[in-house]
């Protein structure tokens, strides 16, 4: 080396960020947790927007009327849309950073739905990069309504397996929470909670009501019906303890998940 490096005193200078012991140092420190009361909501376009007006109307009543008394940030997924652009994309070889970028399209025009649809509650479309501004809007009483899709775009990380990417949108909604510091994300879909086997190709697939992300993985399941990233991450999860599942279909199940009655499966970190 040539010269002396320009340095700035503080704790980290000349740290590489990388060395264990000096990540060892930070494990366990507490993180502000912005909205500790605040409940994430993410609506799944395969499971529930696809249904169109008898599944989404009645939902966006329930959920509506929770925001009276809750802090609710909803999250929207992306859909049977997603599924066609990823089929033309894998079809013309698209990388999977591309995919990424089309797919995010769609959970993005579903947000705009239910922030209309939502707009007699205040609902309001806020952008991912907006995620700061919550604590302001939320003191407003304004619903807001964010899409799922991580902003990851061109750079998302390769896939283990395929080319599929495997930051979506129940990954999103999951980061969008834990870096708000939530009190649980809820997971809507169009099943009962978690199965060991798909429900409907499997009429012996049992029911799992409880269990925690490590356990999970452990199980290797050849399908879930949450993305396999969500309970990776849970592992290093440092606010958000718990992930509910529930059946968005059976009116009452987010109102019993958000006042925390049993329902559901809980996925516990």
């Amino acid at each position: 080396m040539r010269g002396k490096r320009f340095e700035v005193a503080n704790k980290l200078q000349g740290e590489s960020l990388a060395r264990k012991g000096l990540l060892k140092r930070y494990e366990g420190v507490p993180q502000l947790r912005l909205l500790p009361e605040l409940s994430v909501i993410k609506i799944g376009g395969h499971g529930i927007m696809d249904y169109g007006k008898e599944v989404v109307l009645p939902l966006m009543e329930e959920i509506g009327e929770l925001s009276k008394n809750h802090q609710l940030l909803v999250v929207t997924g992306g859909g049977v849309r997603v599924r066609h652009i990823l089929d033309i994309g894998l079809d013309l070889g698209m990388p999977t950073g591309v995919l990424a970028e089309l797919a995010g399209k769609i959970s993005e025009q579903n947000a705009i739905m239910v922030s209309i649809l939502l707009s007699k509650y205040r609902g309001m479309r806020m952008h991912t990069a907006d995620l700061l501004e919550l604590p302001m809007f939320l003191n407003l009483g304004v619903l807001p309504v964010i899409h799922g899709t991580p902003p990851y775009g061109l750079y998302e990380q390769p896939a283990e397996i395929g080319t599929i990417p495997p930051h979506r949108t129940d990954t999103g909604a999951f980061l969008a929470a834990e870096v708000l510091g939530a009190k649980n994300l809820i997971l809507v879909k169009n099943v009962d909670g978690l199965y060991t086997k798909n429900p409907f190709d499997y009429p012996d697939a049992e029911f799992i009501p409880e269990i925690t992300a490590g356990e999970l993985i452990e199980m290797d399941m050849e399908d879930m019906v949450l993305e396999p990233k969500v309970v990776e991450l849970m592992t290093y999860a440092q606010n958000i303890r718990k992930v509910i599942i529930v059946n968005g279909h059976e009116p009452g199940n987010i109102k019993k998940a958000v006042e925390g009655e049993r329902v559901g499966t809980i996925i516990h970190t």
